[in-house]
């Protein structure tokens, strides 16, 4: 059987990203009495689920994705204006969610929460040159710098208001910093960045760097629970082959494609390219539920030179993501190996996912 060209999946991606995701989200999932987008629909995407909280992240999610898309800036810009009023705490930082009435719910300080407010920052001002978003970026990398670094020099994951840690460090927050510093340093201060960024490699090498996989393990700190997840190998890959210049030299930028191969030969299934979730370190698979975020990084890796994929290969990945994950109403959020159904409702958060991973993917 024949297969379209990548090309033409992604044009028809696209169409689907722009014609089907954009528009829920601002209609049906924006709350327009808080100028907030709900956590997630249904299944239907017609209707928000119940409404329990509303976090910084996902906001800061959507504010990137419009300030992005084709006419979204004004969309953006509204988000932004949100963000400011009601997730900023006049301490200093972000709070991490509230409620139901736009209330301080938790005021933990997270370092994943700040990164992607940085990146939503850089994305509007890009865009936009907004002044008070280049200004807010800079005083959220201050708040970054001053409370989530320990005697050490490590990044941790989360404080609490007065800087007493509550999780020590964690990859994935981490990722997500290199993320917005890299889109930071392409806007304001690139000398200082580029010397943020090269530390936060070494640092990762240090700290998560697995010796026999290469692999890049979701915690630094010896925990029984240690995992690695095959998305994040495909994401690592990517931050990196964003910016060579940036990371020439350094050890991690020659560790990371071979443990996205790692990753890759023992995570992604062969007759349906679908990514696992988790693996233990002995590369086993830990939870085989497949996630449409880990997909779209699979495609995007895919897309790299770096890969090396054939495009054979990669057509046919892009295809099975379409067919397995997206519908006429929205996208499938988690699939078992099998194709079954395990999260049906739609977050906020994952058109960031679509857009990383082929939206702005050539």
């Amino acid at each position: 059987m024949s297969l379209p060209a990548s090309a033409d999946i992604l044009s028809s991606l696209r169409q689907h990203f722009n014609d089907v995701v954009l528009p829920m989200w601002r209609t049906r999932g924006f709350n327009a009495g808080l100028g907030l987008p709900f956590e997630a629909l249904d299944a239907s995407g017609r209707q928000p689920m119940p409404v329990q909280r509303y976090r910084a992240m996902a906001c800061a999610r959507q504010i990137f994705v419009f300030s992005r898309a084709s006419g979204g800036q004004a969309h953006a810009g509204a988000l932004f204006d949100t963000l400011v009023r009601v997730f900023r705490n006049p301490q200093g930082g972000w709070y991490y969610s509230v409620d139901a009435q736009g209330k301080a719910l938790d005021e933990t300080q997270d370092l994943y929460t700040h990164a992607f407010i940085v990146l939503a920052c850089a994305a509007l001002f890009e865009r936009t040159r907004r002044r008070d978003a280049h200004q807010l970026l800079l005083a959220t990398v201050r708040d970054i710098e001053a409370r989530f670094r320990d005697a050490a020099g490590r990044y941790i994951a989360a404080c609490d208001t007065q800087g007493r840690a509550l999780r020590g460090p964690e990859q994935n927050p981490v990722m997500h910093l290199t993320e917005a510093y890299l889109a930071a340093a392409g806007l304001v201060e690139p000398a200082w960045f580029a010397e943020r960024l090269r530390g936060l490699a070494n640092q990762v090498l240090e700290l998560y760097v697995d010796a026999r996989s290469h692999c890049v393990l979701e915690f630094g700190d010896g925990r029984h629970d240690n995992h690695i997840e095959p998305g994040h190998q495909f994401e690592w890959v990517a931050l990196l082959d964003s910016a060579p210049e940036v990371f020439a030299g350094l050890e991690l930028a020659a560790v990371l494609p071979r443990a996205a191969a790692w990753a890759e030969a023992r995570g992604v299934a062969a007759d349906t390219a679908g990514v696992c979730a988790a693996l233990h370190p002995d590369g086993s698979i830990k939870d085989a539920s497949q996630r449409i975020w880990a997909q779209t990084e699979y495609a995007r890796y895919l897309g790299l030179a770096v890969s090396a994929a054939p495009p054979q290969r990669r057509a046919w990945q892009l295809q099975a993501l379409q067919t397995r994950f997206l519908h006429d109403k929205g996208w499938h959020e988690v699939l078992g190996p099998q194709g079954e159904v395990l999260r049906a409702d739609m977050p906020s958060t994952t058109p960031y996912h679509l857009w990383t991973g082929y939206v702005a993917t050539s």
